[in-house]
């Protein structure tokens, strides 16, 4: 059952940095973008209305909820409280129901694939499958609770390494360039 939680913790990781990613494009690279250029495939997924929520990117709200899920998962972990398996499951579940409405937005609306979008519904779908199964199981108390020091310094470490991966990712990324 720990190894589901941290693969729970692991998962919510991922969709951290494509959040993250496309967090840092929405505020450093979409602004220099010529107003009349022409956007394809994943740019024009990320400058869609549907992208922003009261002008907000929904990849900064992304990065919320997987901070708070990456935060979540140590707090299971470490405690087994159960009030934290009880709101984890429809925080998730309402996420991943978000992350396919925004699927369909991509393949049927903008005809356009975001491939950190996708990471980050993938990501949604495997924290709402992982969480279901931990419940079908029992519930995670059924193993002893760990070392809370050894995971939440485990846990910083790992999201402040992955945070300077995504952040160096810009640097490789093919970004609209301005005046190019």
């Amino acid at each position: 059952m720990n190894k589901l939680l941290v693969g729970f913790i692991f998962t919510a990781m991922l969709g951290w940095v494509a959040s993250i990613i496309l967090t840092a494009i929405h505020f450093w690279t979409i602004p220099l973008i010529p107003p009349m250029a022409e956007l394809r495939g994943p740019m024009l997924v990320i400058t869609s209305d549907w992208a922003y929520i009261g002008g907000i990117p929904l990849a900064f709200i992304g990065a919320i909820y997987y901070a708070v899920m990456i935060a979540l998962g140590a707090a299971w972990l470490t405690t087994k409280n159960q009030t934290v398996e009880r709101i984890l499951l429809p925080v998730t579940a309402f996420g991943f129901v978000a992350s396919m409405g925004f699927v369909y937005l991509q393949l049927f609306v903008i005809g356009a694939i975001c491939p950190f979008c996708m990471v980050s519904a993938g990501a949604t779908t495997i924290l709402l499958i992982i969480e279901l199964v931990v419940k079908y199981k029992g519930g995670a108390a059924i193993m002893p609770a760990l070392a809370p020091e050894r995971v939440w310094a485990t846990v910083f470490v790992a999201t402040a390494l992955l945070t300077l991966f995504a952040m160096w990712s810009l640097t490789v990324l093919p970004l609209p360039v301005p005046g190019a």
